[in-house]
């Protein structure tokens, strides 16, 4: 499915072309180096240079006999060259050329990601803004609790993303290394000098000590940022399916003219793009697991690794690019409603401003556990209310709640009727709105 609806920009930095690409440039970068250090006439490395060049089909055929893809790559590239490719993987081995040239590949992918997590954030400061002021009821277990505003749900969100973004460069950092050390890692073979040419030259950090690979907990850095990242898309994603249920109503996906939510039941507007950014937020996440285990190699390297690399890398930095741009559409278009926030957050008949009437009391004198029995009972009393299906609300717009504090005479004994009305005041729990989103977005 990903490869199907995949963004090409991505796609085509992990296709086999791209891969072979990136092999080249590393390989005529040492040439370079070793031309800068004397080794490689002037001519040998501007032929080289110019001229070097692979054929996909012919390291197909040639790996069918020597069972190595490095081998085939350079005999396939040897074909284009003369008597000068006898200058090409001088002094490297293998994974030289792979790991500086998957370097290449992971920057450049993350870079992409980096760039897509900016693209949601501002999406989410966006709508955060728009709804700053937008009344909600907060949930904890799931249950009502106190008034908040959709744009501090949202203005979270940004902030969690934030986090990421910062999770995402600082794996920049550290994948951003490459290594032209030789088959143990000694520079037996090749000076100090050419590494640091190399990396240079491809805009590489040096990877400080290396044995016949990059490390890679590098590896398992980075692919623990996307996991983590993931989650909190999946976070986001949830939440919008929960607003979606019928019950609540609150907000839901961009349902557009024409299209169709069930086969059988044609009044249904599913939440399908949330629900597939979740399944594809599972998957990003499966991939950090294999990712941590590809540290321990057998001493100086095996290639364990490899199999699993030739998976999580495309497909993880593939999907992960995809569901960024699915999320940030569901965002930029989420559909918000209002009207049935402050429905569902009068729906308990006034029970989400009881810690207000509970803070009040020990003012008066009262204690707090003397306080909390008188909020409790009467909060008790609304439940059953409710239970019986009698009304939030009733015909002066009075809450379920707010009559029965107004009926409670120990109550009374301590707070006046204005005291008590003056306890059930949405501004009162949006007054530090403001300054949260100073915080937040640096205003």
């Amino acid at each position: 499915m990903i490869d199907r609806y995949a963004r090409d920009e991505m796609k085509n930095k992990w296709s086999i072309g791209a891969k072979y690409d990136a092999w080249l440039k590393v390989e005529k970068s040492a040439v370079k180096a070793w031309n800068s250090l004397g080794l490689i006439p002037d001519d040998d490395c501007k032929k080289i240079v110019e001229n070097a060049a692979f054929s996909i089909e012919k390291i197909d055929e040639i790996e069918k006999v020597t069972k190595h893809d490095v081998i085939a790559f350079l005999t396939s590239v040897a074909d284009s060259l003369g008597k000068e490719s006898r200058w090409v993987h001088y002094g490297m081995t293998s994974s030289d050329c792979i790991d500086t040239a998957v370097a290449l590949q992971m920057r450049d992918s993350l870079e992409l990601i980096i760039s897509d997590v900016q693209m949601v954030m501002g999406s989410l400061e966006k709508r955060a803004k728009e709804h700053k002021m937008t009344l909600m009821v907060g949930r904890s277990h799931g249950i009502h609790g106190e008034p908040i505003t959709f744009g501090l749900v949202l203005a979270i969100w940004h902030d969690e993303m934030k986090r990421n973004l910062e999770n995402l460069k600082q794996s920049l950092e550290v994948i951003s290394v490459g290594q032209i050390s030789g088959a143990m890692g000694n520079f037996a073979h090749a000076p100090m000098e050419l590494e640091e040419y190399v990396c240079k030259d491809l805009g590489l950090k040096v990877a400080p000590v290396s044995n016949q690979v990059i490390q890679r907990d590098r590896y398992a850095n980075l692919m623990n940022a996307l996991a983590l990242l993931a989650s909190t898309c999946e976070k986001i994603a949830v939440a919008i399916r929960h607003y979606q249920r019928t019950e609540v109503y609150e907000a839901e996906e961009f349902f557009a003219k024409g299209q169709k939510g069930s086969s059988a039941m044609p009044h249904k507007r599913n939440p399908i793009l949330t629900e597939n950014i979740t399944g594809l937020c599972r998957m990003i996440r499966s991939y950090a697991m294999p990712a941590m285990e590809n540290v321990a190699l057998w001493h100086e390297r095996d290639i364990s690794h490899s199999s699993v690399e030739r998976f999580i890398l495309p497909d993880g930095f593939i999907t992960t690019d995809f569901m960024l741009h699915r999320l940030n559409s569901v965002i930029d278009k989420l559909v918000v409603y209002p009207e049935n926030m402050m429905k569902n957050l009068n729906l308990t008949g006034g029970l989400v401003f009881s810690q207000r009437v509970l803070l009040e009391l020990p003012l008066k004198g009262v204690s707090r556990e003397d306080a909390y029995k008188i909020v409790q009972r009467n909060a008790m009393k609304v439940w059953g209310d409710l239970q019986k299906g009698q009304s939030a609300l009733n015909e002066k717009n009075e809450s379920l709640y707010l009559q029965h504090l107004l009926n409670d005479e120990e109550l009374r004994k301590k707070l006046d009727e204005d005291e008590i009305r003056g306890c059930f005041d949405y501004d009162y729990y949006t007054k530090n709105v403001e300054n949260i989103f100073k915080r937040v977005f640096e205003i």
